[in-house]
């Protein structure tokens, strides 16, 4: 028995594929502006960090779309998910917190 894309709740192929390549778009922005210019410095673990820091808020997004709220309660979980990865990031770019 063949399991459509109807029974499978979570992201279709478009909102997939906008959420991992804007993932994969700001990896590389980083990597392309270090050509350019010597204001951005990035090292071999920053990149590692934000590889992992960006895929989990990806997976989170995924798992939170695939979870059983409702679209409002969906909604509310993506904002917060993204809010706190705006937070850390400032946090360790400019030590918000401090």
């Amino acid at each position: 028995m063949a399991i459509s894309a109807t029974d499978r709740p979570g992201l279709s192929r478009l909102p997939r594929t906008i959420l991992w390549g804007t993932i994969a778009f700001l990896v590389a922005l980083p990597a392309v502006a270090m050509q350019f210019t010597s204001e951005v410095n990035w090292g071999r673990e920053d990149f590692v960090f934000a590889i992992l820091m960006l895929a989990g808020t990806g997976l989170a997004l995924e798992q939170a779309a695939r979870s059983r709220l409702s679209r409002k309660g969906k909604l509310l979980a993506a904002a917060a998910i993204l809010f706190t990865l705006l937070v850390i990031w400032a946090e360790l770019a400019v030590g918000l917190f401090d």
